[in-house]
């Protein structure tokens, strides 16, 4: 595939990327928008850490479901962000504490997603598991050991 510029044309960073994209994978159209939906900050001291975000960068937290759990508003109505959680450090992988900023990928199907992750050299480390009216999730390793999550999302959550 040919690209041609006009002499003298500026082309933004955003631009150049999606140009990058099209001629990486053919029509954008074709492609599955994997965004990042969700991230969590694990903590071993889950009000520490709650005041330190919340004081920090204004952020709003709710508890949700078992306790020591809290979802997180990072942004505005108008502008909310990133759907965000804080919890209890936890060890998805056996001997790997959670450090960090976890996050989820949002998937179309939860099975097409685990085929790829096993055919391109991951490891699925936590099998498929439900949350009632969010959607089902699993954990997977890549294949430079990163644990990161991929949630098929319920028809209407989040909107």
């Amino acid at each position: 595939m040919q690209l041609r510029l006009l002499k003298n044309s500026v082309i933004s960073t955003s631009q150049t990327l999606a140009v990058q994209t099209v001629m990486l994978h053919g029509e954008r159209d074709k492609l599955m928008p994997n965004n990042l939906k969700h991230f969590a900050v694990n903590a071993d001291d889950v009000e520490r850490a709650r005041d330190f975000y919340q004081q920090t960068f204004g952020w709003q937290f709710m508890a949700w479901g078992l306790p020591g759990f809290f979802l997180i508003k990072t942004g505005t109505d108008a502008d909310p962000g990133v759907h965000g959680a804080l919890q209890g450090r936890r060890e998805v992988v056996p001997g790997k504490p959670m450090f960090g900023f976890e996050c989820t990928i949002g998937i179309e199907s939860i099975d097409e997603t685990i085929t790829a992750v096993e055919t391109n050299g991951g490891k699925i480390v936590m099998p498929k598991f439900h949350i009632p009216t969010v959607g089902t999730l699993i954990f997977f390793e890549d294949t430079e050991g990163n644990v990161v999550g991929a949630m098929q999302y319920e028809e209407g959550y989040g909107d």
